[in-house]
């Protein structure tokens, strides 16, 4: 989960995520909507990767990048299984 979260954590990532929803795209796509560089791109891809959030098809020369939600789905699932708990038990004391 901390690799979930360190990956969320950056604007850039999270606009990549973004991209993604829409459609599966080559790191050269990727670069192109964003001022950064292509190695900075694949820094990010890395991270996201790393975390589960994408994956990477080679189809012919380039590797398509997919969005996976598997592991947002189980942290989602996680936080709202901690306010139930919350709701259930009230606030901690102060």
């Amino acid at each position: 989960m901390k690799r979930l979260f360190y990956a969320l954590n950056d604007p850039t990532r999270r606009a990549i995520l973004d991209l993604l929803r829409v459609r599966s795209i080559t790191a050269g796509e990727i670069a192109a909507a964003f001022a950064a560089t292509t190695p900075t791109i694949s820094h990010h891809l890395r991270v996201l990767a790393d975390a589960d959030l994408v994956v990477a098809e080679k189809q012919g020369r380039y590797l398509h990048y997919h969005l996976q939600t598997t592991v947002l789905e189980e942290a989602i699932q996680w936080l709202l299984a901690l306010r139930r708990a919350e709701a259930a038990d009230g606030p901690p004391p102060s």
